[in-house]
């Protein structure tokens, strides 16, 4: 071989030798990227708990209905003379509704004056007669039945004043139900006769119905169960707001309130029936419509929000990894009480102050293993959160 390519593939060689040295010196003696070849634990975010009274929030779908509605019937018989009112308008209460022709009415009104006017007069002459007789009697100059007889024609006589008095006052009271008037305040509803009806015949005929629309009662039922741990989470409030969303997505202005709570369950449906009071002073609101309603039923004291990312499962339950004191991942079981939004409610197992791991959970191989807890991030902690706190490393 050459001597000049002999030592020129010599002096290749030992420059290779010198380049793998000077890398195996910036790796360390293992080689591998750190004292002893260990790598750096695995990078994590955390959130910190802290309890809070969390309100417990549910929605569901209800009906309005009336506040009040009345039906408006005839109460005497006759002929329907007119209509008082434009339908669908609003009216107050007392207000004339219909006109029953009250001739007839009249008439046995006059009759029964006539009657208690005949009865006046033959209660004045039964008086005149008894007087006598009392005056009579002490010198015996009538006898004992007749005195008796003076005495119980006097009392007949008051009696069927009375009489006469009671039926001239039904009279009056029928001829003043030949004006229909509304029983309460409310919106009229169209009307079910017409003018030259007979009505009141036998029976008390519907002329219309009014219904009360300010304020409204608002319908909705839930479970039996749902209700009863509702009940075991109330504080004690008797009345809680509850927000009305419309049909087209828009929220109503006026807020409602729960005033009733039933006690049975129904059987078709297995839920129990509860109603809100809704104000609706500018009348938009009408019966029979459908809305969503958002209540705050409930306060869940000394509770914990937990993002669903933060929770896992296995055979044994529902648990969460919090980063302990010593840099390390460890296992804290849990019992979800409910969902609430984009995060659990929990209230047992985990304690204030606890950094719970929202994301980088894949790289943990199992509990105890040494993390590095950073806050987590805007996209990993679900929004309402509290704030994450740097963790200490340990």
């Amino acid at each position: 071989m050459n001597p000049i390519m002999s030592r020129t593939a010599a002096l290749a060689l030992l420059t290779i030798s010198l380049a793998a040295c000077k890398g195996n010196d910036k790796a360390g003696p293992g080689g591998m990227g750190g004292p002893g070849g260990a790598m750096p634990p695995p990078e994590v975010g955390v959130v910190t708990l802290q309890p809070a009274s969390i309100p417990l929030e549910e929605s569901v779908s209800g009906r309005l209905a009336p506040y009040r509605s009345a039906d408006v019937r005839a109460r005497v018989p006759g002929i329907m003379q007119r209509r008082l009112y434009k339908e669908g308008s609003d009216v107050s209460q007392g207000q004339a509704l219909f006109q029953i022709d009250p001739a007839t009415l009249t008439a046995n009104s006059a009759a029964a004056r006539a009657a208690l006017a005949k009865a006046m007069a033959d209660a004045a002459n039964a008086h005149a007669t008894a007087g006598r007789a009392r005056q009579l009697a002490p010198g015996r100059f009538i006898s004992k039945s007749d005195l008796d007889n003076a005495l119980a024609a006097e009392r007949s006589a008051n009696a069927a004043v009375l009489e006469a008095r009671a039926a001239f006052g039904a009279s009056q009271i029928n001829l003043g139900y030949a004006t229909v008037r509304a029983p309460i305040p409310g919106r009229a509803g169209i009307a079910q006769v017409t003018e030259g009806a007979l009505v009141g015949q036998d029976t008390a005929t519907l002329l219309t119905t009014v219904d009360q629309i300010d304020p409204l009662y608002v319908v909705f039922s839930l479970p039996s169960g749902e209700l009863a741990e509702l009940r075991k989470l109330s504080d004690g409030a008797t009345s809680r707001e509850v927000q009305v969303v419309l049909p087209d997505g828009s929220v109503f202005p006026q807020a409602a309130h729960l005033d009733f709570s039933g006690d049975v369950v129904d059987p078709s449906t297995g839920g129990v029936q509860l109603r809100a009071v809704l104000p609706n002073p500018q009348h938009v609101l009408l019966p029979g419509t459908f809305v969503t309603l958002k209540a705050t039923l409930a306060n869940t004291r000394e509770a914990y929000r937990i993002p669903q990312t933060a929770v896992q499962r296995d055979g044994q339950g529902a648990y969460v990894l919090v980063v302990g004191t010593d840099g390390k991942a460890m296992r804290k079981d849990i019992n979800p009480e409910r969902q609430q939004g984009s995060d659990w409610i929990v209230t047992k197992g985990v304690a204030p102050g606890d950094r719970v791991i929202v994301s980088g959970l894949q790289r943990i191989q199992q509990p105890g293993q040494a993390v590095k807890a950073v806050p987590a991030d805007a996209e990993a902690a679900t929004p309402g959160q509290p704030q994450a706190a740097p963790a200490k490393q340990g």
